[in-house]
């Protein structure tokens, strides 16, 4: 490739929003026809109740709950990629900083709502305020998104204050004028501001580890206090953990992918950034992997009674085929492809984090599903249908449409603000041209 001298100018041109073109439009549009059609399916879903859907007594939990630890998980990127890398002085991490924080925010923002959507009596949340108590999990778990998501929200929004002001200074985009002012009017780009920022970035980042951490501790708990088969584990904390880390660095793998072929960012997200990212997801793909081993060999080497079914059923029964395609498709596969240097090249990098993210989903589904399917005290003298599960069109269609949801918030913050940070590659390229001279 050849060289390209990247001057202010030039970066602050690459770097803006761009205006959708013909595949943005169709693309926003098919999204919102996603949300338009599972908002359709929740108003059914509140009229006629959760008759509509294929829980029943004993799979109380389908694929809302799936959805809801997936998003969880995904969110979890945000704390790695930027408070992390950050806190250990990784440089190279700037241009995916934003994206790894846009793709936690959303997700936790669907995290939350897909709970409500889970509820019977959704009109009835406002009581685990007013009447929540500490001894339950449900109350944690609460806090802890909550939390999470301010804390993210702020570290998207802190770094983005610099680039408001360009933005500001530029005639592209004036129809977001308005709102650029209203976001970032008082940023004068002090010295003084600067400073303030810098640190409040660098205790958000501090803080966010701990309580991303408590997300999935918490999440983990909450199932395993349930007391089923699959959920009885001391180690579903560090599963959850680690599964997280993965399915997240796939996500930010694909973003990197896609906003690099069709925004020009070839000079900005680099074939340096994808290799580093390679051994990233690779180190965390044999981490969940060693988790995996804990979570499935201890049990079956024990073989309790009531566990048996529950394992059979995964490894070799009805789930046997979701069950090995998740493990194949979302582990192994992808390190076998990112061992390899040419593994690590964009594109089949962009593959691998494809697989990682679908194996993740339907991972969590084979945490939840499963279980329920399989409890201590057998079945007995109930309905069929009660003693399998599958979601209906109406489940199918609020799911799919909380996954367009979250892209749609993603795709639209990438029209009205910078997906790599200006200032900060402003800055680097600085430091660059002092270093060589």
């Amino acid at each position: 490739m050849e060289k390209i001298i990247l001057t202010d100018e030039k970066i602050k041109s690459d770097l803006l929003p761009q205006k959708f073109g013909r595949r943005g439009m169709i693309w926003t549009a098919i999204l919102i026809t996603f949300c338009a059609v599972g908002l359709f399916a929740y108003i059914r879903q509140l009229q006629y109740g959760l008759i509509v859907t294929g829980m029943r007594d004993y799979a109380s939990w389908g694929i809302y709950i799936s959805n809801f630890v997936f998003f969880v998980a995904i969110s979890l990127v945000g704390s790695l990629i930027t408070a992390v890398l950050r806190l250990t002085g990784v440089h190279w991490s700037t241009p995916l900083t934003r994206i790894s924080e846009i793709i936690a925010v959303s997700a936790i923002t669907f995290a939350s709502l897909i709970i409500i959507v889970d509820m019977g009596r959704p009109e009835r949340f406002y009581n685990l305020f007013l009447y929540g108590r500490l001894q339950s999990p449900i109350i944690w778990d609460v806090t802890v998104i909550i939390t999470y998501f301010v804390i993210s929200l702020f570290l998207l929004y802190l770094p983005l204050l610099p680039d408001i002001q360009i933005l500001l200074t530029r005639k592209e985009n004036k129809g977001f004028h308005k709102l650029y002012k209203f976001l970032g009017s008082f940023w004068k780009g002090t010295h003084m501001q600067f400073h303030i920022s810098e640190k409040a970035i660098s205790i958000l980042c501090v803080a966010i580890i701990p309580v991303a951490f408590s997300i999935h501790t918490v999440t983990s708990w909450l199932f395993a206090t349930t007391y089923r088969p699959g959920w009885d584990s001391t180690n579903f904390g560090a599963y959850f953990i680690s599964g997280a880390f993965l399915v997240g660095s796939g996500a930010v793998v694909v973003a990197m992918y896609v906003f690099r072929k069709y925004y020009k960012l070839e000079h900005y997200i680099t074939e340096m950034h994808f290799d580093k990212m390679g051994r990233i997801v690779v180190m965390l793909a044999l981490l969940y992997m060693y988790f995996n081993v804990n979570e499935y060999l201890t049990p079956v080497f024990k073989m309790k009674k009531s566990e048996e079914g529950f394992l059979n059923g995964l490894f070799i029964g009805d789930f046997a085929p979701i069950f090995w395609s998740a493990i194949f498709g979302g582990m192994i596969i992808p390190i076998i492809i990112l061992l390899f240097k040419k593994g690590r090249k964009p594109f089949p990098m962009f593959i691998a984090g494809i697989m990682i993210v679908v194996g993740a989903w339907f991972k969590r589904f084979l945490i939840v599903t499963p279980t329920l399917l399989h409890p201590f005290l057998p079945m007995h003298n109930v309905p069929e249908n009660y003693k399998h599960y599958f979601p209906t069109w109406e489940e199918w269609a609020i799911a799919l449409g909380s996954l367009a949801g979250a892209l749609l918030i993603i795709t639209i913050f990438v029209r009205i603000f910078p997906i790599i940070p200006i200032q900060e590659t402003l800055i680097e390229e600085h430091e660059k041209a002092q270093h060589h001279k």
